[in-house]
């Protein structure tokens, strides 16, 4: 009788609906919820694209070179980025044939990928173009795995995630700090002004933190921003010091007009490139993605719908991932993947309604349509950009750190974590001639990623030692 009672008031049109996977939630009510899933992710979507693509080498040239990429197209792979966490996230509610999961999970340009794509963007040899061929090819690969993953899940231990995280997070502290002094390469690096707005933005995300409650804690990056941008603007203003560029928002909106449609990566006069050297070095970071993933769509399940995910869900969750990111490198922007942060959302709100979360990613889709968006978030300052991300990065270290030691010290965690460590971060402090024995692409792969190497050594020692080895 109470099934049926259930099932009723999922067809009809109910506030109480939010509480429940599916069902229609009346409009007024659905768009509010849905817009706190996009403010807890919205800076952290865009800021890995930014963060990239300002330090790229298209055509064989970097920034340093007079090349890369300029503001206006920056803010058209920002518009992107937002479309992209939109489609994806629709993908991930409702699904397209097996491609999808049916629960309430946000996707968004995803922060694992950073270090890796940064080693292969500002490679000259490879660049933008070949980062975007890896992409593609890897998010095709991880899509397929997805659609098999009961057949490979468990050969990728929680060490092996842990250790990864853990290093992710290590290899990002230099681009905040970077960052943090107003840029790599920048004329003006350590200035002052840069020092000051990157200390108060920092503050500013850190003292939200501490004193919100609930659901605001999510926000304390946009908090930061806005203080950091506003101290900006000010120094800016009072002619104190040059930090803000405002022909940026001139030259977007001439060039590309109010209201414009994303468009492809080819349709910017980029054309991809297949690198297999590339390809295996982003290729491996999506294995760590996958199990991310597997991690949040389960705690999806068990803190907000109280029950275990099934084996079509995982499924569903990954190939979602993989598609859409390989979807998103045709659009020229860095691969997506379920947001951590919307989870603990989820999890404190319980609401799991996949209408009212649709309701954020079809915002994401509007805010896509409008290249001024894009051209703002490109004109924050490094040292706001600084202050934001050195407090995230420095908590995918401690998120690393926390799974090490939930996964336990027995002596072949010990060992791996140890080995790990100083052999896949290692080879990347040495000189390069240390791979002059192997072929060029063995080099290419590990010499300034040391994502991959963790990967590797972890993944192997994980499959070779025995669990009781002591």
């Amino acid at each position: 009788m109470n099934n049926t009672k259930d099932m009723q008031s999922k067809k009809n049109v109910s506030v109480d609906n939010i509480y429940c996977l599916d069902g229609r939630v009346p409009i007024a009510k659905a768009i509010p919820f849905g817009l706190q899933h996009v403010l807890a992710m919205f800076v952290s979507n865009l800021v890995p694209v930014l963060i990239v693509a300002g330090a790229a080498c298209v055509g064989g040239k970097g920034p340093a070179d007079g090349g890369g990429f300029d503001a206006v197209q920056i803010a058209q792979l920002l518009q992107c980025a937002m479309f992209i966490a939109g489609v994806g996230t629709a993908v991930q509610l409702y699904p397209v044939w097996k491609i999808g999961s049916r629960l309430p999970v946000v996707m968004g340009v995803s922060f694992t990928f950073l270090a890796s794509l940064l080693a292969v963007a500002t490679n000259p040899e490879w660049g933008y173009e070949g980062m975007i061929g890896a992409i593609i090819v890897g998010g095709v690969f991880e899509g397929c795995l997805g659609l098999t993953a009961k057949y490979w899940r468990r050969f990728i231990s929680p060490i092996v995630s842990a250790c990864v995280v853990t290093t992710i997070g290590v290899s990002l502290l230099s681009v905040g700090m970077n960052s943090f002094g107003g840029g790599q390469g920048a004329a003006d690096f350590g200035a002052w002004y840069n020092l000051l707005v990157a200390t108060v933005t920092l503050i500013a995300c850190m003292v939200f933190n501490s004193k919100a409650t609930g659901v605001w804690k999510n926000l304390n990056v946009l908090f930061g921003l806005v203080v950091g941008y506003v101290l900006a603007l000010i120094l800016t203003l009072t002619g104190l010091a040059p930090m803000i560029d405002f022909s940026a928002f001139g030259d977007t909106v001439s060039k590309v007009g109010l209201i414009s449609i994303p468009l492809p990566v080819f349709a910017k006069g980029i054309m991809p490139r297949f690198y297999p050297g590339a390809i295996v070095a982003v290729g491996i970071v999506y294995l760590v993605s996958a199990a991310e993933t597997i991690g949040d769509t389960t705690a999806i399940c068990t803190g907000g719908l109280g029950r275990d995910i099934t084996e079509d869900e995982v499924q569903g969750s990954l190939a979602c991932d993989g598609f859409c990111s390989a979807l998103s490198g045709v659009f020229g922007c860095n691969p997506i993947t379920s947001f951590s942060q919307n989870v603990g959302l989820v999890a404190m709100t319980k609401v799991v309604n996949r209408f009212t979360i649709l309701m954020g990613a079809l915002t994401l889709i509007i805010a896509s349509l409008f290249p001024p968006i894009g051209a703002f978030f490109n004109s924050l300052p490094d040292a706001v950009l600084g202050g934001c991300t050195i407090m995230m990065f420095g908590s995918i270290v401690f998120s690393g750190v926390k799974m090490i030691a939930a996964c336990g010290f027995s002596e072949k965690n010990m060992t791996i974590v140890a080995l790990t460590f100083s052999l896949g971060v290692g080879v990347t402090m040495v000189d390069p001639a240390f791979f002059s024995i192997f072929p060029p692409i063995v080099g290419d792969i590990f010499a300034s990623n040391m994502v991959a190497g963790v990967f590797v050594v972890s993944m192997v020692l994980s499959l070779l030692l025995k669990e009781n080895e002591e």
